[in-house]
């Protein structure tokens, strides 16, 4: 079978198409009920003040820019066995950058 160009271009963009990742907005909602189902008691137990929000707002935090808050949410999925998504990552990234950190994109 051959392609006339316009075929072949059209072929070849969707082909190209196929492997590029699509990056949607991360859902806010999702990563606060990931953060509250699945972060916040681990969190107020390692603060030892029974709060999980805590954390996030300590003098001494680990966090200083949104790529360790990227890496930090990835380290406690990978070694905690929380069985997120990289959707769900995305997803409690945002939300706790919203909510506490507010570091700029």
């Amino acid at each position: 079978m051959k392609l006339n160009p316009n075929q072949f271009v059209f072929v070849l963009i969707f082909t190209f198409s196929l492997g590029m990742p699509v990056f949607a907005a991360p859902d806010l909602a999702n990563g606060k009920a990931i953060d509250e189902r699945k972060c916040y008691a681990c969190h107020a137990k390692k603060s030892g003040f029974g709060n999980g929000d805590m954390i996030y707002t300590r003098s001494d935090s680990k966090v200083t820019s949104l790529a360790k808050l990227k890496s930090m949410v990835a380290m406690c999925n990978s070694e905690l066995r929380l069985d997120l998504f990289p959707e769900d990552e995305a997803d409690v990234t945002a939300f706790i950058n919203r909510q506490f950190y507010k570091f700029k994109p």
